[in-house]
């Protein structure tokens, strides 16, 4: 934006899939009955203690180490005192001063530039209840505990960022690094990823740092970017007409595109933290954040890498392969049996995300295996099916799991590759055609293209491409 510099930081809370909540017995599941996953700890009865899920801080360690972060030997649970209706003990058990993880980063690749995101601190805390407002009597708020005390991480980013898309793109990555780990599922529509975003305005190329604006209710990638756009927008619009930004916290409204305020900024000094005298602090040894840091698996870049060092793969293919876990692995199991790498990196990227996005389906969800592709692949290669063929076959095999031999044979999609069937169909399309036939005579070759055409479509897709070009040559 001439003129103006954003200037982006982000906050995002991550909520951990581990078996039981943080600082209970209790299942931490989504999905539950309201108000059944709770016991005096999450209701905060008198007399109650909370202990630690060793769960949630092995995986705190993982995500620190995975941001380059330094691991704290030392650190401590505060309480962050407020009062809302949805938090029973009028305090949420959190970090302060001493967090676990700090002074990270993550790269981001952008437009062929790569922008250092800083990572401030990771800690870890515990979620809040929910309330439901208006449901059954407009006139009553609702409040549902299950969620209070599920395991959350707080990421907090460095103001590093300096566009909304990369604020998007750095979202994009951290969610591949966190379902890498496997320690959340990262569905934002269900509120396993939530992030608010930091952002004010500045003359470009001054280090000067302006009134920044807290914005929530964020629920998608693309609502983050389109967010921060319109923040930015607006207060570039009051810097020009000589007004004042106040510090405040906005919330997105997606119908209306515009973000809307929703109350003053607190300070850290409003939560009137003090140290958890419940818990004991953390102390963790060279050997155990070692121990973790073995543990680490394949993380996203490292993958992306090995993939075009290994396979041949175009640096595109290979970013796309691994921006999932689930879509490198189901690449992977099927270059095991089937090593034509870009082939089936083809089929992977094209018809198998298109599929999956159109249906807005999990890879996990898909009915078809790489074990299904593979045999697609191979009736391909006998030539049984052609490639116009094979992508009906693997939409049938997407939607019923049906194996592509199967289909072939229902359907009767086998290729025609016998000559003398494919002659009489190839006259006919010369005689039908003779101005086309004219054209290629006198050097048009896109000409044939036009006739290859109207034989695939007498014959239904099932000829032999490659044989009907020679055919068509040989007869003109």
């Amino acid at each position: 934006m001439a003129g103006y510099e954003a200037v982006i930081g982000l906050e995002v809370h991550v909520e951990l899939r581990t078996k039981t909540k943080a600082f209970c017995s209790c299942p931490n599941e989504f999905g539950s009955e309201p108000n059944t996953n709770v016991c005096p700890v999450c209701l905060a009865l008198p007399g109650v203690l909370p202990v630690l899920n060793r769960s949630l801080l092995e995986y705190a360690v993982q995500v620190g180490l995975a941001l380059n972060c330094e691991i704290a030997p030392f650190s401590k649970f505060d309480r962050k005192n407020y009062f809302y209706p949805d938090l029973p003990k009028a305090y949420q058990i959190s970090q302060y001063d001493l967090p676990l993880c700090r002074n990270g980063y993550l790269d981001v690749e952008v437009d062929g530039y790569t922008r250092r995101v800083g990572i401030t601190r990771v800690h870890m805390e515990e979620d809040a209840g929910k309330l439901l407002h208006g449901e059954g009597n407009p006139g009553y708020s609702l409040v549902d505990l299950n969620r209070a005390g599920v395991p959350l991480l707080e990421i907090v980013t460095e103001p590093d960022i300096r566009t909304p898309e990369e604020a998007r793109l750095f979202l994009e990555n951290l969610k591949a690094i966190l379902q890498y780990l496997d320690v959340s599922d990262c569905k934002m529509e269900e509120g396993s990823l939530r992030c608010d975003a930091n952002v004010s305005l500045r003359p470009a190329g001054t280090d000067v740092l302006n009134t920044k604006v807290e914005i929530k209710n964020m629920n998608s990638f693309r609502a983050v970017q389109r967010a921060l756009e319109g923040e930015v927008q607006r207060q570039r619009s009051i810097y020009e007409s000589g007004g004042v930004v106040f510090q405040e916290t906005r919330g997105w409204d997606e119908d209306r595109g515009i973000t809307v305020v929703m109350r003053s900024k607190e300070e850290a000094s409003d939560y009137r933290y003090f140290p958890d005298p419940d818990l004991v602090p953390i102390v963790l040894s060279p050997e155990e954040v070692e121990r973790l840091r073995r543990s680490l698996p394949e993380l996203p870049v490292a993958r992306r890498e090995r993939l075009i060092r290994d396979y041949g793969l175009p640096a595109y293919d290979a970013g796309v392969l691994t921006a999932s876990r689930d879509l490198a692995d189901f690449f992977e199991e099927c270059v095991r049996v089937y090593p034509d790498a870009k082939k089936v990196s083809n089929w992977v990227m094209g018809e198998f995300l298109r599929l999956l996005n159109s249906q807005n389906l999990e890879v996990k969800q898909a009915k078809l295996s790489p074990s299904h592709l593979v045999e697609m692949l191979q009736l391909m290669d006998e030539g049984i099916i052609s490639g116009k063929i094979a992508k009906t076959v693997f939409e049938e095999m997407f939607n019923t799991g049906k194996r592509a031999a199967q289909i072939v044979e229902e359907k009767g999609l086998v290729q025609i590759s016998d000559e003398g069937e494919l002659a009489g169909i190839v006259e006919e399309v010369l005689a039908a055609h003779p101005q086309v036939v004219d054209d290629y005579r006198k050097g048009k070759r896109k000409a044939l293209g036009f006739l290859v055409g109207q034989v695939m479509k007498r014959t239904k897709g099932k000829a032999n491409p490659q044989l009907v070009n020679r055919m068509l040559e040989e007869r003109i």
